[in-house]
C-alpha cells in the first residue's frame, strides 16, 4: 500500500471502465458503529459533484448498501433541513434529491436534510415529521467531498467506529483502494468486501 488513491484507480478507469450508464466512480465507507452500520458516500473520490453527480452516487450507494444487507434509507446531507435554507449548495442537493426521486421511484430518499435530523430520532421527527427517512437513515450521502471526508474521520476517531472502505461503485469489476497508512485489518477487511462484490457480478 505505497501508492495514492488517484495513481490506484486511474488504470481502473482506463482498463475495467465504468458500468453503462453510469459516469461517475464513487465511493462509500461501512461505518460500522456500536448499534448499527451507517454508509457514508462519497468520502473519498469526488470533490465537487454536480446535482447529477450527486444523484448517481446516491443511487449507487443505496445499491451498496442493499447488496450488503442494509435497507437503504437515503439521506442527502446538507447545513439545511427541508425548505428552511437557501444558497446554491443547499439547492445542489435538492436537485439531486429529485433526480433520485425521478429516477428511482421505490427508494426512500429525503433531501436536503442535516445530519442530526437524519440519524437522531428526536431531532427528525421535530424538524421532518412526516419523513420516512429523518432519524432512522441508513445511507448518508455528503454534499463534496471536503464534508464527508472530514466527517467519516470524525465519527471514526470520537466513537471508535470501525470504517471500512473506501469501497468503489461504478466499475464493471470490483477494484478497491487501500490507505497507504493501512493496518492488516484494513487489508483483511477489504479483501472481503471485494470478493462480496465480486458476488454480485
Amino acid at each position: 500500500a505505497v501508492h495514492t488513491t488517484q495513481h490506484t484507480i486511474r488504470p481502473a478507469l482506463q482498463f475495467v471502465k465504468t458500468q453503462p450508464g453510469v459516469s461517475v466512480v464513487s465511493s462509500v465507507f461501512f461505518m460500522c458503529l456500536e448499534d448499527r452500520v451507517s454508509v457514508f458516500g462519497d468520502c473519498a473520490i469526488n470533490p465537487n459533484p454536480n446535482a447529477q453527480e450527486l444523484a448517481e452516487i446516491a443511487m449507487a450507494s443505496a445499491d451498496s448498501s442493499l447488496a450488503f444487507g442494509i435497507e437503504p434509507k437515503v439521506a442527502m446531507l446538507s447545513y439545511s433541513s427541508g425548505s428552511s435554507g437557501k444558497g446554491a449548495d443547499v439547492e445542489n442537493v435538492r436537485e439531486a434529491t429529485e433526480i433520485v426521486k425521478a429516477k428511482r421511484p421505490e427508494l426512500k430518499i429525503e433531501g436536503p436534510i442535516q445530519y442530526d435530523a437524519a440519524v437522531d430520532p428526536g431531532v427528525g421527527k421535530s424538524k421532518m415529521p412526516n419523513s420516512q427517512v429523518a432519524g432512522q437513515a441508513s445511507v448518508l450521502i455528503f454534499p463534496d467531498l471536503n464534508t464527508g471526508n472530514n466527517t467519516y474521520k470524525a465519527v471514526q476517531r470520537e466513537t471508535g467506529a470501525l470504517a471500512i472502505g473506501p469501497m468503489l461503485q461504478g466499475l464493471n469489476k470490483p477494484v478497491n483502494d487501500l490507505s497507504r497508512g493501512c493496518t492488516e485489518n484494513d487489508v483483511f477487511n477489504t479483501v472481503v468486501i471485494t470478493a462480496i462484490q465480486a458476488q454480485g457480478l
